[in-house]
């Protein structure tokens, strides 16, 4: 029987649970220092841009940051759902460490409502360094745009409580901040609530898509050198809510479908006018733009029409291949090179990447790892490491080489896959190699901590 060794020495600093960020990669300091635009699509799947092999949903602008950037093949999310993977996003843990590991708490934080029945939600922590805070130390102004879903129901947890300089979108923990959802009447700009008066009475005129567009372009222009503008789309988010749908009105589409792909087209224009800002204001050169998703496309979504994960098992919520493996494109014109990636990486390396990108000091005891050569054509051992995703309590998953294991029910055994064979988890080899199921279980046990928000009964 075939046996691996999944404790070899990964070449890169480990403690038990987290990896320090120790990476000595860094950008020239000679060199001006580079804007940085991240885009987060929400719930936009692994197959739903042209450049990931869709081939119904017009997405031109997004297609072209790949065709003349780095396209990564095997990236993956913080999580299979919003909060926990815009934790990881910001602190650079996985959720076996982050303060916040599912949308909702099952025990702490603070109690509210959700469509009328009551819920926890946990929140960033004052002592959470971010990403934002980590940049800010290097002397970027920061800004994030829309889609914050770190505060639950603490109004205390914004954005500027936790690092960034101006924050323009809406809040949980004020729902009706994004109310109706996409086309809303409320809108935070930085502390204060404002009106959108187009929208007034339930109008349908200005979408979010447009206004969060329209509010990253103003701060670029406020700010030009440095800065880290975070500009987290709603699109492709359920409900399915954009009134033009001319792209698609030939399909032969249900209403449904033709708006989720709108949605996302739409959301494509306004980041190619967003482009078309940066190249008039001449920052092109100087500007990293990173485009994503924070998890696979959601059950709502046409999974089957458009095929929306490709063909990942499972959506959003799951910690399939669907739920987590997300499209991820690094553009800088000049620097970033034309080229197709298949390493392994996942939301919490963006923190020490970006950290060593800017020459910031990067917090210790982090569970991602700077990946920044990968960025600029050179190599990087990103795939000798273990990779984990927990719901805690319910679903369990971690990668390593090809290997994965997963389990996303309550209870049940590690499933375990190769997906160099098995792209779409279909034979599950628990049975065949059940010392590899071993010891995945030996080095998950170190890849957490306990939470008093997520207590397991042992704990």
């Amino acid at each position: 029987m075939r046996t691996i060794n999944l404790l070899s020495a990964m070449g890169i600093c480990v403690a038990p649970g987290f990896i320090s960020g120790c990476s000595e990669a860094k950008s020239d300091k000679n060199e001006a220092a580079p804007n940085i635009i991240f885009i987060l699509a929400d719930d936009l799947g692994y197959g739903d841009l042209g450049c990931y092999g869709n081939n119904d949903i017009l997405t031109p602008n997004i297609d072209k940051l790949a065709e003349k950037g780095t396209r990564f093949t095997q990236a993956y999310a913080g999580s299979a759902v919003s909060s926990p993977s815009r934790c990881a996003l910001m602190t650079g843990k996985n959720t076996g460490n982050t303060t916040i590991r599912d949308n909702f708490a099952a025990a702490g934080g603070i109690e509210g409502l959700k469509n009328g029945n009551t819920i926890r939600r946990m929140h960033l922590l004052p002592t959470d360094t971010t990403l934002a805070s980590v940049l800010g130390g290097a002397g970027y102004r920061s800004c994030i745009v829309n889609k914050w879903h770190l505060d639950g129901f603490n109004p205390e947890a914004t954005p500027l409580n936790r690092g960034f300089d101006e924050f323009y979108g809406w809040l949980v923990s004020t729902p009706y901040s994004n109310d109706p959802y996409y086309y809303p009447y409320y809108r935070f700009h930085n502390d204060s609530l404002i009106h959108i008066e187009e929208n007034a009475d339930g109008r349908h005129v200005r979408h979010n898509n447009d206004i969060s567009t329209e509010e990253a372009i103003q701060f670029i222009r406020r700010n030009n050198n440095p800065f880290f503008l975070y500009l987290a789309y709603d699109s492709p988010h359920e409900p399915y809510v954009i009134d033009d749908t001319t792209w698609y009105d030939d399909k032969d589409w249900d209403p449904n479908t033709k708006r989720y792909a709108s949605l996302i087209t739409h959301m494509d224009e306004a980041i190619g006018r967003l482009i078309d800002e940066v190249d008039k204001l001449g920052i092109r050169d100087n500007t990293i733009i990173i485009f994503t998703s924070d998890n696979g496309a959601a059950v709502q979504a046409p999974l089957e029409t458009l095929k929306s994960n490709g063909i990942l098992r499972g959506q959003k919520a799951l910690l399939y291949e669907g739920g987590i493996r997300v499209p991820f494109i690094v553009n800088q014109p000049g620097k970033v090179p034309s080229q197709s990636l298949d390493n392994q990486i996942f939301f919490p390396d963006m923190l020490p990447t970006l950290a060593a990108l800017v020459d910031a000091e990067t917090p210790k005891k982090l569970n991602g790892i700077n990946v920044l050569p990968l960025f600029y054509g050179n190599e990087a051992d990103t795939d000798n490491r273990m990779l984990y995703w927990e719901f805690p309590g319910k679903q369990y998953a971690a990668r390593k080489g090809d290997w994965k294991v997963v389990s996303v029910k309550k209870g049940t055994p590690l499933e375990l896959y190769n997906l160099k064979d098995d792209i779409t988890e279909s034979r599950n080899l628990a049975d065949v190699y059940p010392e590899i199921v071993a010891e995945f279980q030996r080095e998950m046990e170190i890849m957490r901590t306990p939470s008093p928000n997520w207590p397991l009964p042992e704990e």
